[in-house]
């Protein structure tokens, strides 16, 4: 009897138990579009601030409706992080967020040069 005791058997779930992850996914998204807000916000000041040309115009109209893209993305995400057993972020959805956020840094540098 010198033997190692037996490994414990394995837990077994009747289904997948997400736990607190749809909750902290749903709260980065809300702080994500806080951010967006935020740097859109201070966007159109610096704009504003620095004389009313056209290419600052277009560029602060550009960062609003990117912005709105994105607000669109992240509040559909919310919603479906809402529902009991959420759906997988769509690929499409996931690349519109990234091109959104690459396109609002491009402005915020064009604001600034």
């Amino acid at each position: 009897m010198t033997g190692a005791p037996p490994p414990p058997a394995p837990v077994r779930r009747p289904g997948r138990d997400p736990g607190l992850q749809p909750e902290r996914t749903r709260l980065a998204w809300r702080r994500t579009t806080l951010a967006s807000t935020v740097a859109t916000v201070l966007a159109v000041k610096a704009s504003l601030h620095h004389g009313r040309s056209a290419a600052a115009i277009t560029v602060c109209v550009l960062c609003c409706v990117l912005w709105l893209a994105f607000l669109s993305v992240a509040h559909r995400r919310i919603r479906a992080l809402a529902s009991h057993r959420p759906r997988t972020l769509a690929p499409r959805h996931a690349t519109a967020a990234v091109l959104c956020t690459v396109a609002m840094a491009v402005c915020a540098a064009a604001l600034i040069v």
